[in-house]
């Protein structure tokens, strides 16, 4: 299945109640043949209206950050495990997780990147079943998928001592999939 296939089925999807309070579904964008892939947990406000995955401010600080190391959102497909905004920016619940991840797994399935670079605690326990605080700042294989484990950028966006672990993180990652 392409990646233009799956992003259809996402944005016709209605698996879960997320589809009536949406605006625009965000199944992802970014390079198809990507060596990595970066996936966040859910859409924001800023997601749903423009259908476009880390376009809010969150977004623009790891656009920000991963210009720091010479790389440019464009050569990363991008996307998150839950592909519609959870109102209020609410955490994403376990069924609208496990109805959204298939098409995350076939946008890996299709992509075949060589690494994902993980954001946030929910993104890595529905991805690769490990708590958080276990494998963040470390290189975890899976069903023969490398994954990389850092904080989401909201949360290195507003406190200075993520931030800095994060931008470290960041920097281990990059020194060996740069």
């Amino acid at each position: 299945m392409s990646i233009e296939e799956i992003s259809k089925r996402i944005k016709e999807c209605k698996k879960c109640g997320l589809w009536k309070t949406r605006n625009n579904a965000v199944p992802g964008e970014g390079n198809k043949n990507a060596k990595i892939m970066i996936i966040g947990q859910a859409p924001g406000k800023q997601e749903d209206i423009l259908g476009r995955p880390f376009v809010g401010k969150a977004g623009k600080f790891l656009t920000q950050a991963l210009e720091k190391f010479g790389k440019k959102r464009e050569e990363f497909f991008i996307t998150s495990i839950i592909k519609c905004f959870p109102p209020y920016n609410r955490k994403p619940s376990k069924k609208e997780i496990e109805n959204c991840l298939p098409y995350t797994i076939q946008q890996i399935k299709t992509i075949k990147p060589k690494m994902i670079l993980i954001l946030g605690e929910i993104a890595c326990e529905a991805l690769i079943n490990k708590k958080f605080s276990e494998v963040r700042g470390k290189f975890i294989a899976k069903d023969g998928i490398k994954f990389f484990v850092t904080f989401h950028p909201s949360a290195a966006m507003r406190f200075k001592r993520i931030r800095e672990k994060f931008i470290q993180d960041l920097d281990l990652f990059f020194k060996f999939y740069g």
